[in-house]
């Protein structure tokens, strides 16, 4: 088996944690190969300025095509790698108590969540950069998993057992104390994420399902290339000399009343018509 054909299979075989995975590496590998043909080429393009988010809200009117692509886009190999490994890990713990179209919807809602608070942030903060990077997507999934099971117990290597929460905290905190020190878009994006996470359990727990959103979305997406069978013409045939409902019921309802008197007092206490007519309802 070739490594192509073993990717192509781990693909198909994979769920959509997987399927996420292979999407974010096979983007940075994508741009990044363009990136290098630009630059032997001598051509100056900055790809990162047509598909990262600005944090000036005005440019989002110029591109808004960026709200969506930025987390799927990454500035490094190690930053790729530590996403991925945290999408993976947070992945797995969110199929444990949801769906697997719950996952792509927690995570392309997250990062559009995430994207919109760190444009806002723009009016508070007044940073100027653009932000890149699929981590308040999976914050989104990491915290959705922790407020619906914050006492789930996890083992990790030279730790030993820890509870989910105590994770969830200790990567806050971690975001909170370096806001006013470096990449403060990038932290609030986290934050952004980290709160949709919370709001979609606290609403699926009300009886309102916000991935839902998604999926109608692409459930339509995918039916407008689809023609809708019309329903073969069938032809009913109709009896021309019908017997009157009316005639069949008051006969039906005279048996019922003959057979009645029979079993009451028996075969001789007909008269002679009831007896002609219960003879040729017998025919």
């Amino acid at each position: 088996m070739t490594i192509k054909n073993d990717l192509l299979w781990q693909y198909k075989s994979g769920g959509l944690i997987q399927k996420l995975i292979f999407w974010n590496i096979g983007i940075f590998v994508f741009f990044s190969i363009i990136e290098v043909i630009l630059t032997l080429s001598k051509v100056s393009f900055p790809v990162n300025d047509y598909l990262a988010l600005s944090s000036n809200p005005v440019e989002l009117l110029q591109k808004p095509w960026v709200l969506f692509s930025y987390f799927f886009m990454h500035a490094s190999v190690l930053h790729l790698i530590f996403n991925m490994i945290t999408l993976h890990f947070s992945g797995q713990l969110f199929r444990t108590f949801f769906t697997e179209k719950q996952v792509l919807g927690v995570y392309i809602l997250g990062g559009l969540f995430a994207g919109c608070i760190y444009l806002i942030s723009y009016f508070v903060f007044h940073h100027n950069a653009l932000l890149v990077g699929a981590s308040g997507a999976i914050m989104a999934v990491l915290i959705a998993a922790t407020t619906y099971s914050p006492f789930y117990l996890l083992r990790l290597p030279l730790i030993g057992i820890v509870k989910l929460w105590h994770i969830a905290f200790f990567i806050l905190f971690l975001d909170f104390i370096q806001l006013p020190l470096q990449n403060t878009g990038g932290h609030i994006a986290h934050l952004g994420g980290a709160l949709f996470g919370f709001i979609f359990v606290k609403t699926l727990k009300n009886g309102k399902d916000l991935t839902l959103i998604v999926t109608n979305f692409l459930n339509f997406i995918s039916n407008l290339g689809t023609k809708k069978t019309k329903t073969p013409f069938q032809k009913i045939h109709r009896n021309k000399n019908p017997k009157p409902f009316s005639e069949n019921n008051v006969a039906q309802k005279q048996i019922d009343e003959i057979l009645d008197k029979i079993s009451k007092s028996g075969y001789d206490s007909l008269t002679k018509q009831e007896k002609e007519f219960l003879f040729k309802a017998g025919k």
